[in-house]
């Protein structure tokens, strides 16, 4: 049985390996050695993570998937996280979190076909149940930044980018001259978006 520590943070800002000693310190207490890490930044709501899924890959049946949280591995919608376990469960890969003790019976190398199922069983629904208060979070938080930003910006306290004045005149300029959007864009820079923006409000073809 090989043990494969997964570590996720959601952006490049973020220690990935925060959790390295944790996960250490419980394959130590069970006489477990971490063969391998696999390390990403990438958020937890995208299926598409590639070192989660070489993972995967390099797993054999048995092998355990050890991570400190579920929401490590998880805070996808119902349906790609469907996908994931699907995944897991055709590699027959055991899944052990520090934070779902039910899990850790998985951790145990030889368990009595019994008891390896009953576990996996009760593992399975705890799984769900994490993932899914994971994902509620996720949204949760992503609810409440959405509301403070339209709050600020309802009270003035956050204005978009400062409208470059001196460009926008010379965009217009440049249009009522009969230079193509094409030509504009490779001498200031600027977003085609842009330019039909001052277009419109210079009223210039």
């Amino acid at each position: 049985m090989f043990v494969r520590a997964y570590l996720r943070a959601s952006t490049s800002e973020q220690d990935a390996t925060r959790a390295r000693e944790p996960l250490e310190a419980f394959a130590r207490e069970r006489g477990l050695t971490i063969a391998a890490w696999y390390v990403e930044n990438e958020s937890g709501s995208k299926l598409a993570r590639p070192e989660l899924f070489r993972l995967l890959a390099d797993a054999r049946p048995g092998d355990v998937l050890l991570v400190e949280q579920v929401d490590r591995l998880s805070r996808l919608t119902a349906g790609d996280w469907d996908r994931l376990k699907t995944e897991i469960s055709s590699r027959r890969v055991r899944v052990v979190a520090l934070d779902l003790p039910t899990s850790w019976a998985m951790a145990s190398p030889d368990p009595d076909d019994f008891t390896a199922r009953m576990f996996e069983a009760l593992n399975g629904m705890m799984l769900d149940m994490l993932a899914a208060v994971a994902r509620k979070d996720y949204e949760d938080r992503r609810r409440r930044q959405a509301q403070g930003i339209a709050k600020a910006k309802t009270e003035g306290r956050l204005r978009g980018r400062p409208e470059d004045a001196k460009r926008n005149a010379g965009i217009a300029a440049m249009l009522a001259k009969g230079a193509s959007w094409s030509q504009v864009q490779a001498a200031t820079g600027a977003s085609r978006d842009t330019i039909a923006r001052v277009a419109r409000t210079a009223k210039v073809a």
